[in-house]
Order: structure tokens, then sequence, then C-alpha cells
């Protein structure tokens, strides 16, 4: 089994915690928060880095990476840990949260400050692709993370970040456009955004859209001897955004199976044990 595989099987595992919380764990409980502009996640691992229950809310709280909503972002976080807590029967302590990279120290404490608000301990707060390579074994290439509001690279050699960079251009300029296409609502284009069987029917609308994350990334990556990019995030679940990408960045690029999880399950993984 290939590192990349057994990041896939992680978040199937992940994926199975958000309907069935496993009773199966040891040692000390970590928290990841993803706070998304479409979604907040929130992930538990154990001490052997295994996924251990999570939940997934839809939320508009965060803009671009920045929190928008402070009051809303808490009580969100705060109801969806307490709920965790009841299911496991267990009080969870220890966190890390994550912001797009190259964002500003005040709005990494403000996103600090919502997870600390919920009654967790932040130990870590760290940037959104490099979480996901950590899901995912990734030492070498590009980790783009295409969230609800922002496009988020990291370039990676050895195991180590060497680049960060973030542009606004997300899921949301997706679900935009779809509206405005059909005449509909946000919250009825983001309905028909996520339905998989109208997704091919979507394309020719969002190509343009998909051809300017692929600049976006073409344009970060240019300097760089990438062989890989690797796409996460939910909005890189749309159907043809991968080929778009290989094609006009000239990479082969890649989707794991349940992109939106990545990043979340990263943030839980990359917090300290502290025990």
């Amino acid at each position: 089994m290939t590192i990349w595989d057994c990041g896939e099987s992680l978040c199937e595992a992940f994926a199975a915690c958000l309907e069935s919380p496993s009773s199966d764990w040891i040692g000390n409980l970590r928290v990841g928060v993803d706070l998304g502009t479409a979604n907040v996640v929130v992930a538990v691992v154990d001490s052997a880095n295994r996924p251990v229950a999570g939940r997934l809310r839809p939320a508009q709280v965060v803009r671009d990476g920045i929190v928008v909503d402070f009051c809303r972002a808490r009580d969100i976080v705060d109801s969806m840990v307490r709920d965790l807590e009841a299911e496991l029967g267990v009080e969870l302590r220890i966190a890390a949260c994550a912001v797009p990279p190259g964002t500003r120290p005040g709005d990494c404490r403000a996103t600090q400050y919502v997870v600390e608000g919920a009654g967790l301990e932040v130990l870590a707060v760290v940037d959104e692709p490099s979480a996901a390579a950590r899901v995912l074994g990734i030492t070498d290439g590009a980790v783009v993370d295409i969230g609800g509001g922002t496009t988020g690279i990291s370039v990676l050699k050895d195991g180590k970040v060497i680049y960060t960079a973030d542009e606004p251009t997300g899921g949301t300029h997706f679900t935009l456009v779809i509206a405005g296409a059909y005449g509909l609502s946000f919250e009825e284009a983001e309905r028909l955004k996520i339905d998989p069987g109208r997704q091919r029917e979507l394309f020719p609308i969002l190509r343009p859209v998909m051809e300017k994350v692929a600049a976006i990334i073409a344009n970060h990556i240019a300097s760089f001897d990438i062989d890989h990019i690797y796409l996460v995030g939910g909005a890189s679940a749309l159907s043809g955004l991968q080929d778009v990408v290989t094609s006009h960045v000239g990479v082969s690029a890649s989707v794991p199976r349940h992109p939106l999880l990545v990043t979340p399950l990263g943030i839980a993984l990359m917090c300290p044990d502290t025990a």
C-alpha cells in the first residue's frame, strides 16, 4: 500500500466516523477544527493517529480565510465539541486549527480565539495545505486546497514546506456563477453545485472559473520543479476540475476520494499529543 493509499484509508475511516464514532481508541484525543467558508468541520483522532469521530456543519462564518462572525463561529464549534463529548463520553481538551497560507497574525489569532472560546486549548495553528499534506503523506509536489473562498498553495520539497500562497477564488465563486446562469438564489445554486448528477451539465458554465484556479496554480508554481499537484478541499471534487488543472498547468493532478475531509483530519493529526 502506498503512502497515498494510506491517506485515502484514513479519510475513508474519518468519513465513517462522521456517521458512527469509533469506540476503539487509545491515549489522548486531539481535535482539529477547520473553519471554512462553506463548512465547519471538527475531527477527532487518538494517540495512534486514528480517526475517532467528527462533525460537519454548513456555515458562513468565514470569508476569504477571515472570521467575519466571531460569535456565531464560536457557538457552532462549541456546539459541535459538546456533541462529540457527549457521544464519546470524554472531555475534549486539546486542539489545533488552521488558516490559509499567508494569513496575517491578527486573523490567525481570531481563528484561535474561536476554538479557545469552545473550551479547547489550542496547541498549534497550521496552514491548510500543510495539514492536507500530512494526511496524504506528501513530501514533494504542490498541495492545492480549493476551499469555499480561497485557493491555498503549498510547495513541498523533501517533506518541508518551501513556499505558500493564497488567493481569493474558490467554491463560493463557482456557486455565484451557477446562481447567475440559472437565476437561482445562492442556496439553490449551492445545492445544484454539489449534486453529482448535475455536474456534467454545469461543466461548461464553470470551466472559466476552473481555468482561473488553474492559472492561479500555474503562476505560483512556475518557479519550482513540480511533477505532481494534489488537489484537496470541497471545490476540488467538481467534475472536470482535475482535468482542467492538468491541461492548463501542464502538470498531472490528483484528487482524493474525500477531498473535503482531508484538511480537517490533517489539522487534528498536527495537534501535538501531550501524553
